[in-house]
């Protein structure tokens, strides 16, 4: 029973927190910090480092697949993840100095704030779906639709002479670009560095600072966005697990049950963002933050025991 309980139930959730952080290129903190506190009753100090440690092998098992099925902007990751790799001790630095609840509290707005920038964006979209929908429904004045088949004709006619170019274009369509400009690069070193900030502070990854931040400041879809912050989350990570393997706050038994599962979890996470809707990615996330937010905060009150 006491294995089932240290590492087969671990690595069952450890799937689900995969399957989340390649879906949403969150790096899993965010769901393995309540865990470590709940389940295994850990401090926070031993909460974020030890979730900071399952967080690496996590994203390089989601990047991994990502990369392999091009859904991420590996410029952009690097960039975030070196930005995040310079603060990421800072945090750390900043949470042994902190009261436990400070940690806590400070963890809990963060992910609320990014919630709400998410959800925000996502009932945009869905209005904005509902409208042209029903504006497809409305009947267009007769001329207006002869109009409207010239001009199909014509751009068939100008497409016709472009076979050559238009093909290697359709080939990449939906593939993340593989070059953006250096302003773009910079905005991503940015993100990287309040990311990794918060990372070592909190012992999350940076997924739920980065992702909302590159769709909204570099203009990206969410599904590259998970996979880029992905990227960005492997590298930021590595400093912040270092300087708190040496301070000895890492619970590596709890951490290695996870791993085992969230490894498999995130490649199938990475697969599915492939597949699902980028309105219905975002609920996902908003929804999820949310609810990690809340249970932190009921956690830290003592109201879940």
């Amino acid at each position: 029973m006491e294995v089932f309980t240290l590492f087969v139930l671990p690595a069952i959730v450890g799937v689900g927190i995969g399957i989340l952080s390649g879906l949403l290129g969150i790096g899993g903190g965010t769901v393995m910090v309540p865990i470590f506190r709940l389940a295994f009753d850990m401090s926070p100090v031993m909460s974020t480092a030890t979730s900071l440690f399952a967080i690496i092998p996590t994203s390089i098992s989601g990047a991994a697949s990502h990369i392999r099925h091009k859904t991420c902007i590996v410029s952009l990751g690097v960039a975030a993840g070196l930005g995040g790799a310079l603060t990421s001790p800072i945090g750390v630095w900043l949470a042994q100095i902190s009261p436990a609840w400070l940690i806590m509290v400070a963890a809990a707005l963060i992910i609320s704030w990014s919630a709400a920038k998410m959800l925000g964006k996502a009932f945009k979209m869905q209005a904005k779906k509902k409208a042209e929908k029903k504006a497809e429904q409305v009947p267009a004045p007769m001329d207006a639709v002869e109009l409207d088949e010239e001009a199909l004709e014509r751009a068939a006619d100008a497409a016709a002479n472009d076979d050559a170019l238009a093909e290697p274009a359709a080939e990449t369509a939906g593939d993340a670009p593989r070059k953006l400009t250096r302003k773009q690069l910079l905005v991503g070193v940015a993100i990287g560095l309040a990311a990794g900030l918060a990372s070592g502070y909190v012992g999350v990854g940076g997924g739920f600072i980065m992702v909302p931040l590159m769709l909204s400041l570099v203009g990206i879809e969410m599904r590259q966005a998970s996979g880029t912050s992905l990227i960005a989350v492997m590298i930021l990570a590595v400093p912040g697990v270092i300087e708190q393997a040496l301070l000895g706050n890492i619970n590596y038994m709890a951490g290695i049950a996870i791993v085992i599962g969230s490894i498999p979890g995130a490649i199938i996470g990475a697969r599915l963002v492939r597949v699902v809707p980028e309105v219905v990615l975002r609920f996902i996330f908003g929804g999820f933050l949310i609810v990690a937010a809340v249970i932190l905060v009921l956690n830290e009150f003592g109201i879940l025991g």
